[in-house]
């Protein structure tokens, strides 16, 4: 009888997203559930009965109602039950002989805006801060029902040591390395698009949002007197592109929504990437280093256990420092492009495959 792995909610794009496609891939028999599908992947899977509400897709309206829905879950047989929790997704239960198989998490974190909302703007409301009183005692309780529990970071699995109380082991998420490592095959746009960028320059790449940091890649090119190109898309494009001008004048590219193609020759020609935001793992940093290029990384955050200080990067304790960030530069500037390569090698698919059959074998 094969298992049923389980996930929040699919986007059509996200990180946790990825894993749990690499999950399915790893048990293609096993039953497949979430919350609600926004996705054109893993079909076919389940939803629940918020997918036939207008929750669907609400996030925060839908909030209160996710742990009873996960609690209540229809009757199934199965030999085992993976979660796949950035959220309340280790809360859930099957009715029927599946209740009574052993459940193993993967955890991406616990629920930032209760356990650590200086990390999460939703944790900052009043609402946000009562409802947490209340779910910390219950999601503490739930945690202890699985037989087992994987982080997929050191970082986090101390994070699920101090909210959860039980220890995790560390699986690093899948990174399509392989991908990467291959030379890109670009169109004629992105072959124009590619020579309007320098012919070296400091990398930001993410969403134009706040809390990825873009703006300590334009300060990396000033204090390094390179130019810089932010790629990536989003609202805050025209604050990054302002910040751009005051302190790095004429300095400043911006690659909009580059195809996955054009990233990666980007990826390639960058002679450094920065990476400052406090991130559970940070797949980004991995997809760096296996174009060959090093990386600046935050020093709190689970980034750091992929890029290895002076090797294949450098570490950043202060960003305001002009003299440190200089430093940190110099340091990732010096490292070789074939370290680079071989430590993302640790964190391909393959990897992922094996250390995810071999966690649910060794506990079922």
């Amino acid at each position: 009888m094969p298992g049923i792995i389980v996930h929040e909610w699919l986007s059509p794009a996200g990180g946790s997203e990825n894993v749990f496609e690499a999950i399915a891939q790893a048990f293609p028999d096993a039953e497949r559930w979430c919350l609600w599908n926004e996705s054109d992947r893993l079909r076919p899977i389940h939803e629940t009965v918020l997918a036939r509400t207008p929750l669907k897709g609400r996030k925060a309206l839908a909030l209160p109602f996710m742990p009873p829905v996960w609690r209540n879950l229809p009757r199934r047989d199965a030999d085992w039950v993976l979660t796949s929790t950035h959220l309340f997704a280790h809360h859930a239960r099957f009715k029927g002989p599946a209740r009574d198989a052993p459940k193993l998490v993967y955890a991406h974190t616990p629920a930032r805006y209760i356990w650590v909302p200086e990390l999460d703007v939703r944790g900052a409301s009043v609402p946000a801060r009562l409802a947490s009183r209340a779910l910390k005692p219950l999601d503490r309780r739930r945690a202890q029902e699985p037989v087992a529990l994987a982080a997929n970071s050191e970082y986090i699995a101390r994070r699920i040591a101090d909210a959860w109380e039980r220890e995790a082991e560390v699986i690093y998420p899948n990174v399509d390395v392989e991908r990467i490592l291959a030379e890109p095959v670009l169109s004629a746009d992105d072959e124009e698009r590619l020579a309007g960028l320098p012919s070296e320059f400091i990398l930001g790449f993410s969403r134009f949002v706040p809390y990825k940091r873009l703006d300590a890649a334009i300060d990396a090119g000033r204090v390094a007197g390179l130019p810089v190109v932010l790629a990536g898309g989003g609202d805050g494009e025209g604050e990054l592109r302002a910040y751009g001008e005051r302190v790095h004048p004429g300095m400043v590219h911006f690659a909009i929504n580059p195809s996955d193609q054009l990233l990666s020759a980007i990826l390639r020609r960058a002679t450094a990437l920065v990476f400052a935001p406090i991130e559970d793992f940070g797949i980004i940093p991995v997809e760096a280093m296996a174009a060959g290029t090093p990386v600046l990384v935050n020093a709190t955050g689970g980034a750091v256990e992929s890029v290895v200080d002076g090797v294949t990067g450098a570490h950043v304790h202060d960003w305001s420092d002009d003299a440190a960030l200089r430093a940190a530069v110099d340091t990732a500037v010096g490292c070789s492009a074939d370290a680079c390569r071989d430590r993302a090698r640790d964190f391909g698919s393959d990897v992922f495959d094996r250390r995810i059959r071999d966690f649910v074998a060794r506990h079922t």
